[in-house]
């Protein structure tokens, strides 16, 4: 699954391709997840200029000139292709053809990605928003919710996936199952910062190895939530634990508040 390092640099490369460019054409192939009559999304953006693609939480937004909003939500598997004058892509859930006949299809063999006409906004705020400092987080950590299921809640921050979940918390060094309103000040302090500089440093090296990504996701150079590494950067076992189908990595080094 994209996260957000990753449809941040879906949102940059896409920009480059498509901003200034006008919708010719909206086709929904597979309309079990359009919550909007097609009719209705096409007199929406067709023969609309594309003025902004930005990520919000784990959605791309595609804004147009009328002030209607596209959102794509790629789910677990969802995948975006460009395409020149006809998408042959299978799968296919939303395809965009522009003016110059470039075109983007949005597919997911699951048929779980989302298309949604002006997608409503949500209270809470995105992982990388000033927003979210000590002073958020020490609120929203009252709870005796284990730490990382509140970092995966989008309903109390919009953003954080599983992977860089368990990246932001051995950076923090606070154990993924530490009980929330047991964690002291000093580390609540510590993974507000944490938040921004892993998630930041992730777009940053995703842009350095996979330049014009728009699908998929990298995961290579992660230090805790990859399966091909045995021991942490500062030598510590890397564990799992899998609760339903998430998997959790995490090492012994990371401190259990309970």
């Amino acid at each position: 699954m994209p996260e957000l390092p990753d449809l941040q640099v879906f949102s940059k490369n896409l920009t480059k391709q498509l901003v200034g460019k006008k919708l010719q054409k909206v086709t929904v192939v597979n309309k079990k997840k359009l919550k909007t009559p097609e009719a209705k999304l096409k007199k929406a953006i067709e023969k609309q200029q594309l003025k902004k693609i930005e990520r919000v939480g784990k959605e791309l937004h595609f804004s147009f000139a009328n002030g209607n909003v596209l959102g794509l939500h790629l789910m677990l598997k969802g995948k975006l292709y460009l395409f020149e004058k006809k998408n042959e892509q299978k799968y296919t859930i939303i395809e965009l053809l522009f003016d110059d006949d470039t075109g983007l299809a949005m597919t997911d063999f699951q048929g779980q990605a989302t298309p949604t006409l002006n997608p409503e906004e949500r209270d809470a705020p995105d992982a990388l928003s000033k927003e979210v400092n000590y002073s958020f987080l020490k609120e929203q950590l009252k709870t005796k919710a284990i730490i990382k299921n509140v970092l995966l809640d989008q309903h109390v921050l919009r953003g954080i996936g599983n992977a860089y979940a368990d990246e932001i918390l051995w950076k923090a060094g606070i154990s993924p199952f530490s009980i929330s309103n047991k964690i002291p000040d000093a580390k609540i302090k510590l993974l507000a910062k944490t938040i921004r500089t892993v998630l930041q440093n992730a777009e940053k090296q995703i842009l350095k190895t996979h330049p014009d990504i728009i699908a998929g996701e990298v995961r290579d150079f992660l230090d805790i939530h990859n399966s091909k590494k045995k021991v942490s950067p500062t030598g510590g076992a890397i564990l799992h634990a899998t609760a339903g189908s998430r998997k959790t990595y995490y090492t012994e080094e990371q401190e259990l508040f309970a």
